[in-house]
């Protein structure tokens, strides 16, 4: 029995280390999407853009801000903390338009 007992802490050890190093090497699984989460003045601009309809909305209601020479530097960023940086040229009844037209999408849409 005395050699009995190394062997089979050897074989557990082994089964859990390769349990382990299995666990390790594979990739995290990605995040389940949020069907509930409406689109948002506070939502990511590139986002936004994601899906053409918004997109769309996005060009009706703040003509030129997908065509600014520094869009690239100012898409991770949602409308609501952009307006302040534009200097006014996206106002209040701007946002609120934006806001009013998101709220308006079917949440299915919205959700993508």
């Amino acid at each position: 029995m005395s050699v009995l007992r190394p062997v089979t802490a050897a074989a557990i050890l082994a089964f859990a280390l390769g349990d382990m190093a299995m666990a390790q090497s594979e990739p995290p699984a990605p995040p389940a999407p949020v069907a509930s989460q409406a689109l948002s003045i506070d939502t990511p601009i590139e986002t936004l853009v994601a899906t053409p309809r918004v997109k769309a909305l996005l060009d009706a209601d703040i003509p030129g801000l997908t065509d600014h020479p520094m869009f690239d530097q100012f898409k991770h960023e949602s409308l609501r903390a952009l307006a302040p940086k534009f200097g006014g040229a996206i106002s209040e009844k701007d946002l609120a338009k934006m806001q009013a037209d998101l709220a308006a999408l079917p949440l299915a849409l919205a959700a993508r």
